[in-house]
């Protein structure tokens, strides 16, 4: 007997041959790859762009790069066009020739062992002279007679020697605050010391500080600034040390048998 309580199993239909065609020629979607594509196949490097627009248009990197830069900064290349136009200016204004003034003219004049040059003021011309400041080179000048703004060059000879008297015989000629040495140590007057005459004097007066021992003698002898300048920050001499530790006497370590 045949149990009726239960349902029949329905069996599948099989398809038939057409269906079977028609499920077999239906193309299936694709499934999507999750492995993330690499960056440098999608884009080249940009570096390999600039190479190969280089090389296409025959032109090297660096120059690639110098248009690169006037482009994006106009105004340095305008700054550099202007420095170059100043230091042009500056060339032609050395190389300027010195006028020919005739041939009495003297470019260099000797006064007082210095050469002095022609092209110069006589107020000027005077002050290449150590020891000779402005102020006495025009009372030099008035006393000579001489116009001052008259060039060195053109002086004659008589006048030259002039100038030459009146440097000599400057100290009594000028008042005494323009005198550059006054109260001398040995006579204790006020005197107009020009040329080498200076650090000879010098020299001497320092030599004279040291034999009698005074507290600038003793500054000079040491090298160390003898008009109350600081030396703690300032005027340091020879090896910084910094901070030093101090050793511990190492013990010999005695061996007993």
């Amino acid at each position: 007997m045949e149990d009726t309580s239960k349902p029949k199993e329905e069996m599948p239909e099989e398809p038939s041959e057409g269906e079977e065609e028609e499920q077999i020629d239906e193309p299936q979607p694709e499934a999507k790859s999750e492995e993330p594509q690499d960056e440098s196949t999608e884009e080249p490097d940009v570096q390999e762009k600039v190479e190969e627009t280089a090389e296409e248009t025959g032109e090297s990197s660096k120059e690639s790069e110098e248009k690169v830069d006037i482009a994006e900064e106009p105004a340095k290349a305008e700054k550099k066009q202007e420095k170059g136009k100043k230091q042009a200016k500056a060339e032609v204004k050395k190389e300027k020739p010195k006028v020919d003034r005739g041939p009495d003219f003297k470019y260099i004049v000797r006064l007082s062992n210095t050469d002095v040059d022609g092209e110069k003021s006589v107020v000027y011309g005077l002050t290449s002279v150590k020891g000779i400041g402005v102020q006495m080179a025009t009372l030099i000048a008035d006393e000579t007679g001489i116009d001052r703004n008259m060039k060195i060059g053109d002086l004659k000879d008589p006048q030259i020697e002039k100038l030459q008297e009146t440097i000599d015989n400057v100290s009594k000629n000028a008042p005494g605050w323009m005198l550059n040495h006054r109260k001398n140590y040995e006579t204790g007057e006020d005197i107009h010391l020009i040329g080498s005459d200076i650090d000879m004097q010098l020299r001497d007066e320092i030599n004279i500080m040291k034999k009698i021992r005074s507290y600038r003698g003793i500054r000079h002898e040491r090298g160390l600034p003898v008009r109350g300048q600081r030396t703690r920050a300032n005027n340091r001499k020879g090896l910084a040390l910094g901070v030093s530790k101090k050793r511990e006497p190492t013990t010999a370590a005695t061996t007993t048998e």
